[in-house]
C-alpha cells in the first residue's frame, strides 16, 4: 500500500526519483528473514539500491547514524509504533535477533549480512537473465496454459530450471509473492523424478502437471485441489 501511494504521488508530481530511508540495518533484517523462510538467492539479495523510480541512498548507513544525524541537525523524527509490535517477525529480528548475534558473535554482523546481499544480488541477476533467455526459447504459450518441454528443461542447471518454471507460473497468473521454493521443487520433480505422480498445486488455483514430454501449467480443474 505504501509503494502504491508513493508511485501515485511520483506520477502526480512527475518525480524522477522517490528516495526511501532503508538503512544497512533494514537490509540485514531482510536477509535474516529470507534465511528463516528458506528462500533462494533473490530473496537473500535483500533490497536493491535502485528499482524503477525507487532509490535507497542510505543502504550503506547504519540506522543509529541516521538517528544521530537527525539529532545533531535538530530534525524531528516520527517513530512508527508498528515497529515496536513484537507480533511482526521483522520487529523481533530488529529488537532481539540482530542484537543477540552482535553480542554473541561480535560486531559487524549487520554489515556482513548486507555485503552478502550485494554478492547474492549479482548472482541472482545473472541467473535471472539466463532463466529469462531459456524461458523465451522454451515456453509454448497457449490459451490459458503454458507448456515447457521437459527434455531441454532437464539439461538446464537446477537454479535456472526452477526459475524457468517460476516464470511460467507467474505468466499464467500465479501470485509471485505466494510462489515459494516448495512449489518450484515439487514442479521440478515432474521433470527430473517423474514417476507418474499427479499434479502439483500452485497458489491462486493453478496447477503444474506432466503431460507426456512437457510440463503443463494452467488453472487447476474445478474438481481438483487448489493451493
Amino acid at each position: 500500500a505504501r509503494y502504491a501511494a508513493l508511485s501515485a504521488a511520483a506520477s502526480l508530481t512527475q518525480a524522477t526519483l522517490v528516495l526511501l530511508g532503508h538503512t544497512l540495518d533494514d537490509q540485514a533484517e531482510s536477509v535474516l528473514l529470507g534465511l528463516a523462510r528458506g528462500s533462494g538467492a533473490r530473496s537473500l539479495a535483500g533490497m536493491p539500491a535502485r528499482r524503477g523510480v525507487f532509490a535507497r541512498p542510505l543502504l550503506a548507513v547504519r540506522r543509529a547514524e541516521t538517528e544521530q544525524c537527525c539529532a545533531a541537525l535538530g530534525l524531528p523524527v516520527w517513530s512508527d509504533p508498528a515497529n515496536r509490535d513484537a507480533a511482526f517477525a521483522r520487529n523481533r529480528v530488529r529488537a532481539v535477533v540482530l542484537p543477540t548475534m552482535e553480542r554473541e558473535l561480535g560486531p559487524g554482523i549487520a554489515a556482513a549480512l548486507a555485503r552478502s546481499a550485494d554478492l547474492l544480488r549479482d548472482d541472482a541477476d545473472a541467473l535471472d537473465a539466463a532463466a529469462a533467455a531459456a524461458y523465451t526459447g522454451l515456453a509454448v504459450i497457449g490459451a490459458g496454459a503454458i507448456e515447457l518441454p521437459t527434455a531441454p528443461l532437464a539439461e538446464l542447471p537446477a537454479a535456472v530450471r526452477r526459475r524457468v518454471i517460476g516464470l511460467a507460473a507467474v505468466a499464467i497468473g500465479v501470485p509471485a509473492g505466494a510462489l515459494g521454493a516448495v512449489h518450484l521443487v515439487a514442479a521440478e520433480a515432474l521433470v527430473e523424478r517423474w514417476r507418474g505422480q499427479g499434479a502439483v498445486a500452485l497458489p491462486g488455483g493453478f496447477a503444474c502437471t506432466r503431460r507426456y514430454a512437457s510440463l503443463h501449467l494452467a488453472p487447476a480443474p474445478t474438481s481438483g485441489s487448489n493451493a
